[in-house]
């Protein structure tokens, strides 16, 4: 069947409706890819464009490249279960093989002709009248510029997969702009530099930093870490994974999704660990961290104590790593624990009330900004305008939050990947994303349907619902150790509200979002004015729930009994071959 005589969703966008598309997905990282392919999937959906600011796809895993960079979970549980990957070479996945893994998607799935590199979205307006976004974008690429360097894309539905961490956080520090020497941030790491003989500084100690450090050591002068306050560290356990094992997973695929499986059951009983500061799995945390101060810096009772946080484990990111102590250790790095008082031409100053003047000068070469994100600015810089004109920062003036973390009042046809209190501190974000893909894509078919139909509509999800869901998700997380008032973290906003964790296990929320409640969503009227219950509505009406289902990925039998199993079918095997043989001797 040729493209034309095709049904309009299954059309790709070409060059006569450059401007106009049925879904427009911002971000090519782990969740747009997801959505794009879940698209084609489950929608048999080609009529969308993704854009993309950066030249590449892989989103986060492209920004960050800097030395040491790599991922904080087993590298078989940090991929998409459908794409499970057999090949990776080492326990966790550092940040390259990532991005290759990545890529290998994108090429499989044919996603980079639907992709748009160097452009940004600058805003997106909801058109009443038409029931359609209006987003305009700007090409930063030299030469695609010279084509049209703005315009604006129409779309029935706007997907939002720019995460939590993709703004650079640049801290507020006097005279930072006057250091002479080189600067660079985590996220924007200069690799034409030399790192070679120089007296470097690192501003910050979490587990960026915590990868930085053992990385740029040995080849520097000297490392000096400014600490505001200690992490909870635990070993890493890292290590390559071997060719036999390799082969086993590619060609005995039940023993990878057992592994995989396993691995997801042992993350989610962390969810303790960094949720209940009183827990058996807290404490153990606890014991690890002490353990390995002891034995990664014997006899430096000094930096015990600075290296012990006074706060619940989970308040911040635990960190997870081998050698960020025994760096520590190395005679060319310092660790200061001082505030920073200003940064000048040459260097950093800090308070010191014991030496002369109150305080201390440290010479450096290069900064290392291992601040983090702007996870809070949730979009940010996009600037978003919904129903009746409302701008995003009107409805998100109390702190981000959405339905179930993924739609938010007042934005029509949109839907949020690692949008409001969907972060984990203790499993693989991308068992969430999946779950999100699927959500968004049943939402994105009633809104095909209905242009289809010739009845195009705008859905958002109830006020109402949405005040109620977060109220009890932010009581349950004012319990939790992300609230503990002794330590600031990105998890929470100024105003100490918790914006970006999960309250729950990954398991409570796929099971939360396996179906669209179309009771907990609200058509617009035409001009978008009054509003009816989308189950009237949906689907021609009469529809209540629509059902996508969760990827079970948790074990369900155990070790035991998926052994004995196996033995029971080897037995029945064996009888009937047995018998077979009995049958043929006995001429039966």
């Amino acid at each position: 069947m040729g493209a034309s005589t095709q049904p309009w969703p299954q059309v790709p966008v070409g060059n006569k409706d450059h401007t106009s598309a049925a879904v427009v997905i911002i971000g090519a990282g782990i969740s747009g890819m997801c959505m794009a392919i879940d698209l084609i999937k489950r929608n048999q959906c080609h009529n969308f464009i993704i854009v993309e600011k950066s030249s590449g796809v892989g989103g986060t895993w492209n920004d960050n490249k800097y030395p040491g960079c790599c991922c904080d979970v087993w590298s078989m549980l940090y991929s998409y279960s459908f794409e499970q990957n057999p090949d990776w070479t080492r326990e966790y996945p550092g940040q390259e093989e990532i991005l290759n893994y990545l890529q290998n998607v994108a090429h499989k799935y044919k996603l980079y002709k639907y992709i748009r590199f160097n452009t940004s979205v600058e805003s997106a307006v909801w058109d009443a009248a038409a029931s359609r976004w209006k987003i305009d974008v700007r090409v930063t690429g030299g030469k695609d510029a010279e084509f049209n360097p703005a315009y604006t894309i129409e779309a029935d539905f706007l997907v939002s997969a720019v995460g939590q961490l993709n703004q650079p956080m640049y801290p507020e520090i006097e005279g930072l702009g006057d250091f002479k020497g080189k600067v660079v941030h985590s996220a924007r790491w200069d690799w034409s530099y030399s790192t070679e003989g120089k007296r470097i500084g690192v501003i910050g100690n979490g587990a960026t930093a915590a990868q930085i450090i053992p990385e740029i050591l040995p080849a520097s002068a000297s490392v000096t870490i400014y600490q505001r306050s200690p992490n909870w560290v635990i070993p890493r356990l890292d290590g390559t994974i071997s060719s036999l094992r390799q082969f086993i997973y590619r060609y005995l695929p039940p023993i990878r999704w057992r592994i995989r499986a396993l691995q997801m059951d042992f993350r989610e009983s962390f969810h303790s660990a960094i949720f209940d500061p009183s827990s058996a799995f807290a404490d153990q945390i606890r014991e690890w961290c002490a353990a390995a101060l002891r034995a990664q810096l014997p006899g430096r009772e000094d930096l015990w104590e600075k290296l012990t946080p006074d706060y619940s484990p989970g308040c911040k990111r635990v960190i997870i790593s081998d050698d960020y102590y025994p760096a520590l250790a190395n005679p060319k790095a310092a660790l200061e624990t001082q505030p920073i008082i200003r940064v000048t031409e040459t260097g950093v100053e800090v308070s010191n009330p014991a030496a002369e003047g109150g305080t201390t000068h440290h010479e450096h070469d290069m900064l290392v900004l291992a601040t983090g994100f702007r996870t809070v600015e949730f979009l940010s810089p996009i600037s978003i305008t919904g129903a009746a004109a409302r701008p995003l920062h009107d409805i998100w003036r109390g702190g981000a939050s959405a339905l179930y973390g993924t739609t938010v009042p007042d934005l029509p046809n949109f839907g949020l990947f690692y949008g409001p209190n969907t972060n984990l501190g203790h499993n693989s974000i991308v068992l969430m994303i999946e779950a999100q893909s699927r959500y968004l894509n049943a939402l994105v078919a009633a809104v095909l349907d209905a242009r289809a139909r010739g009845r195009p509509l705008g859905i958002v999800p109830s006020t109402e619902k949405t005040a109620t869901f977060n109220a009890r998700m932010q009581d349950t997380l004012n319990k939790s150790s992300f609230a503990d008032p002794k330590c600031g973290s990105w998890y929470k906003n100024e105003d100490g509200k918790i914006t970006n964790n999960w309250s729950g296990t990954v398991v409570e929320y796929q099971e939360l979002l396996e179906r669209v409640d179309w009771d907990d969503f609200e058509v617009l009227g035409d001009g978008g004015g009054r509003r009816r219950a989308a189950s009237k509505v949906v689907f021609g009406g009469g529809r209540t729930e629509t059902r996508v289902g969760r990827v079970r990925e948790e074990t369900v039998v155990s070790n035991v009994g998926l052994v004995v199993g196996g033995l029971g079918v080897l037995a029945v095997g064996a009888a009937w071959i047995w018998r077979g043989r009995v049958a043929r001797r006995l001429g039966l």
